[in-house]
């Protein structure tokens, strides 16, 4: 069991580690996510008692002093005309933040392919939300967006799994109808697709440019929710992770746990301390540059 993050990365011989999925929110975005936690809202589905609560700053300390080497912001929208504002923001985080990535969001607008064209060079990991923003990835208002995307080749992570509660607009067949159309999309899937791990891992499989986070998967939380991640996928998982396709990610602070619990439910995998020290720092690093 980790009881130190910092102490599993150094046991690993890492510095830190990575973690790709992790939210930092304009401060009344960020109260409007913990009403619906706490409320256990319609795209909640149960109760999720958040184990962390404070602002920004006390909270990239908490990080820090787990030995996370670098982390996200990974606003996303879920209405027009609320993108580029949440850019704003992240790029103002990133730059009083060192360990901040550069994120960026986009929403299905009329205006999209001219902000994200304006922030090619700077965002370095992108994020959509589908439950939460309602949309289809295949909407043509996008289309320009992915082509973007695909050539600068800068990750998506896309939370397109139908977990924790589905949509019509949930599932792996749009997003494999997106990459029919745009093969070359980074995509992280979050969650690891959860609950649809079997389809969303083919993906990863199929398209060069596609891997997977694992964010709350594995978790006890996590499984009791949506199920066990299925034991039989767990040989083609450890070889992705190999492959350079597998990151961590974590979702904090909006956790009804502590975060050593992500790594406790790695470590227990039994995927070995090379599959570690790809997922948990070689694979993000090698994809950030």
């Amino acid at each position: 069991m980790v009881t130190s993050p910092r102490d599993f990365a150094a046991a690993l011989g890492l510095p830190g580690v990575v973690d790709l999925h992790t939210h930092f929110l304009p401060p009344r975005v960020m109260a409007k996510v913990r009403a619906q936690f706490d409320a256990a809202g319609p795209l909640i589905g149960r109760p999720w008692p958040l184990f962390y609560r404070d602002d920004d700053e006390p909270l990239a300390d908490l990080l820090r002093s787990y030995g996370v080497l670098r982390w996200s912001a990974l606003p996303y929208a879920h209405r027009t005309g609320m993108a580029d504002w949440l850019n704003d923001w992240a790029a103002g985080y990133a730059e009083r933040t060192p360990e901040a990535l550069v994120c960026g969001t986009f929403f299905p607008e009329p205006t999209a392919a001219t902000y994200v064209g304006e922030r090619l060079d700077a965002v370095q990991v992108w994020k959509v939300h589908v439950q939460v923003g309602g949309f289809d990835v295949r909407d043509p208002l996008l289309d320009e967006v992915w082509g973007l995307l695909a050539e600068a080749g800068t990750p998506v992570v896309t939370h397109a799994g139908s977990g924790p509660v589905p949509t019509p607009l949930t599932g792996p067949e749009p997003v494999a109808g997106l990459l029919r159309r745009h093969p070359h999309l980074r995509l992280v899937i979050a969650h690891a697709g959860a609950p649809e791990y079997a389809e969303f891992l083919g993906l990863a499989e199929q398209h060069e440019r596609v891997g997977l986070d694992t964010t709350m998967v594995f978790t006890p939380f996590f499984e009791e929710m949506g199920g066990a991640y299925p034991p039989g996928l767990l040989p083609r998982l450890r070889d992705l992770g190999l492959a350079g396709k597998v990151f961590l990610g974590s979702d904090f602070p909006n956790i009804p746990y502590p975060y050593a619990d992500q790594l406790t439910a790695l470590e227990r995998l039994d995927l070995g301390d090379d599959w570690l020290r790809a997922v948990c720092h070689d694979n993000a690093t090698a994809l950030l540059g």
